[in-house]
C-alpha cells in the first residue's frame, strides 16, 4: 500500500488526493492534482410561469435551500437547492431558477400555483412550473495529474481489459497540506486512458469516467483556505457570506467523521460569542467553535445537534453555556420558515434543544 501520512514538507499537497477502493480499504493511488474536481455542477433550470414577487427581486444567488410549496396541501414541497435566480425570461412573465435538484416534490407536469420561500422569507408565486431541458452534456473526465499508482493498478493497466479497468466503488479522499484528511467524494471510476506524466518519474496522469460531485467555483476559495490546514483561530469564518458559511460547514463535518469518538467532560461551561449568527450555518459554526475550538464541529442542523447532545462529540451533560452577543441570532433567526411555508422560531428550537440535552443557556 502507498503511506498516506508521510508528506514531503518541501513539496506541500504532493499527497492530497488519495484513490481508495472503500471495499478493502486499498489505495490505488495518490497525487497532487485533479483536473475536472473543481467545476460547476450539473444544475436544473426551471420556468415560473406568471411570475409574482412577494420581495425584493434580486438576480443571482437566491439561497441555499429553496422551497416551492404547492396550493395543494396533499403535495409535499420540493426542494431546490444552491439556488440562482436568472432573472426574467424575455417577453413573458416568467421568472428562471437553477438549483441542484432533490427530486421530491411537485411532480414533473405539475399544473397548479406554487408559492416560494428561502426558509428565511417568502419570494413569490407562480401559477405553474415546467423544466427547461438543458443542451446534451458530455460527461467530464477526471484527470488525476502525477499518480503515483500502486502495484494492483500496474497490473489492471497491463491486462486492459474492460473488467480489469472497472474499479467498482472507490472514494477519492483529500488531505489539506499536513496529511491530514479533508473530505472525500465516493464515486465508481472506469479507467479510459492513461500516460506518462510530466510531473516525474513513475508517475501517470490517469482518466476515469467517474459522476462525481464537483466543488463548484464559488467553494474554491474556502476550500484553498482549509488545504492549509483547520483554523488556529476562533471566527476564521465570520467574514463569509451565507452561501461559502454553508461551504465552511460542510467541511468541518466532514473532517470531524474522521476522528474518534471524543468524551466530553461534564460539569464544563462554554463561551458562545453570538456577534456574527446572521444565519443558520453561522449558529451551527459558532456552537462549534464554544464547544469545540477553532474550526470545531457541533452538529450541522437540528437533528446532528441533539446527537452532538447525546455525547461522543466533546461535551456531556450537564454543562452550561453563555451566550453573548444573543440579540444577534434572535434578531435574525426568530422569524424564519419551515419547509412548509408554516412560521418557525429557529432561535426558540435551539434553546430548547440545548436545555433538553442537558446544556444550561445564559443569554447575555
Amino acid at each position: 500500500m502507498i503511506p498516506l501520512v508521510h508528506v514531503d514538507r518541501d513539496h506541500p499537497g504532493r499527497r492530497r488526493y488519495a484513490l481508495t477502493d472503500t471495499t478493502s480499504d486499498h489505495v490505488w493511488g495518490v497525487c497532487a492534482e485533479v483536473e475536472g474536481l473543481f467545476r460547476e455542477p450539473r444544475r436544473e433550470t426551471y420556468e415560473l410561469f406568471g411570475w409574482v414577487p412577494e420581495s425584493l427581486e434580486v438576480r443571482g444567488w437566491a439561497g441555499s435551500r429553496v422551497w416551492l410549496v404547492p396550493a395543494n396541501q396533499s403535495l409535499e414541497p420540493w426542494l431546490l437547492e444552491d439556488v440562482e435566480n436568472i432573472g426574467r425570461h424575455p417577453g413573458t412573465d416568467s421568472l428562471l431558477l437553477t438549483g441542484l435538484d432533490d427530486y421530491m416534490g411537485p411532480p414533473e407536469g405539475h399544473r397548479a400555483s406554487v408559492r416560494v420561500h428561502d426558509g428565511t422569507k417568502w419570494l413569490g408565486s407562480c401559477r405553474e412550473f415546467a423544466r427547461v431541458l438543458p443542451p446534451r452534456r458530455t460527461a467530464t473526465p477526471l484527470v488525476l495529474r502525477g499518480l503515483a499508482p500502486s502495484a494492483r493498478l500496474q497490473r489492471a493497466l497491463a491486462k486492459g481489459t474492460h473488467r480489469a479497468l472497472e474499479l467498482e466503488e472507490s472514494r477519492l479522499e483529500i488531505h489539506d497540506d499536513r496529511g491530514e484528511r479533508l473530505t472525500e467524494r465516493v464515486l465508481w471510476p472506469r479507467i479510459r486512458a492513461w500516460r506518462p506524466s510530466s510531473h516525474g518519474t513513475h508517475l501517470i496522469d490517469l482518466e476515469v469516467d467517474a459522476d462525481l460531485a464537483p466543488v463548484p467555483g464559488h467553494a474554491a476559495p474556502v476550500w484553498e483556505r482549509w488545504f492549509t490546514g483547520p483554523p488556529g483561530t476562533l471566527g476564521a469564518w465570520t467574514a463569509l457570506g451565507t452561501r461559502q458559511r454553508h461551504v465552511w460547514l460542510e467541511l468541518v463535518r466532514d473532517r470531524d467523521v474522521t476522528f474518534e469518538d471524543r468524551g466530553g467532560r461534564s460539569g464544563r461551561t462554554y463561551l458562545l460569542d453570538g456577534l456574527h449568527i446572521t444565519d443558520e450555518p453561522g449558529l451551527h459554526l459558532a456552537l462549534g467553535e464554544a464547544v469545540n475550538g477553532p474550526g470545531g464541529y457541533f452538529g450541522g442542523c437540528l437533528d446532528a445537534l441533539v446527537d452532538c447532545l447525546c455525547g461522543r462529540f466533546g461535551y456531556a451533560a450537564p454543562g452550561t453555556l453563555l451566550w453573548q452577543n444573543s440579540a444577534t441570532a434572535r434578531e435574525h433567526l426568530s422569524h424564519t420558515l419551515a419547509h412548509d411555508g408554516e412560521p418557525f422560531d429557529l432561535f426558540a428550537t435551539v434553546l430548547d434543544i440545548l436545555v433538553a440535552g442537558g446544556m444550561g443557556v445564559t443569554l447575555l
